[in-house]
């Protein structure tokens, strides 16, 4: 699952995604995670704000990890096809 994330609220779509694609609920994500399910919810609107801590604590109980990369050259057509 490689996703690009410009975004705030980019990141908190990969991350909705990603949940789903497990089947699990924010709460189940919250309890993995050790956080609050408002948490979850807030972050997946738009993580803006959101502490970098709380992300790897949501990456890692996705199973997921933040690769950093130069940034592509791609058009926001291009973007929204990904998405």
């Amino acid at each position: 699952m490689d996703q690009i994330a410009r975004t705030t609220k980019d990141l908190g779509n990969v991350l909705r995604k990603a949940r789903k694609a497990r089947n699990l609920t924010q709460a189940d994500l919250a309890t993995l995670a050790g956080i609050w399910q408002r948490t979850v919810s807030n972050i997946e609107t738009s993580a803006s704000g959101a502490k970098v801590d709380t992300i790897f604590d949501l990456l890692a109980a996705l199973d997921l990890e933040l690769h950093i990369v130069p940034r592509s050259k791609m058009t926001p057509g291009e973007l929204e096809d990904i998405f």
